[in-house]
């Protein structure tokens, strides 16, 4: 089973640290870096907006919680929005991939 994790970073340099660190780790077999966004939320009662990276990590089903784990622990947000959630479908290729980490 394959999974994805979304998380958003304060700019492309930090996710690619992150990422690597990851997938060093074995943790995520990808990062996918996007474009700046602009982000528009609620925080400490207050609505903010900052420009932020989007990230959309792929890993296996059996990493998804420890990869989850790690990411919290590298992020450099205080509470960063971390969405993680098993596929229904995946090609054969990316599975025998994402299931050898």
């Amino acid at each position: 089973m394959t999974a994805l994790i979304y998380c958003p970073f304060p700019d492309a340099g930090c996710a690619e640290a992150t990422g690597r660190i990851l997938i060093g780790e074995r943790l995520i077999g990808c990062i996918n870096i996007g474009n700046p966004i602009r982000s528009v939320f609620c925080w400490s009662g207050t609505t903010d907006q900052a420009d932020e990276v989007p990230c959309l990590m792929k890993t296996s089903g059996d990493l998804l919680e420890r990869a989850i784990a790690r990411l919290e622990d590298l992020h450099p947000y205080e509470a960063p929005a971390i969405m993680g959630w098993h596929c229904d479908a995946a090609g054969a290729a990316t599975q025998a991939w994402l299931g050898a980490l």
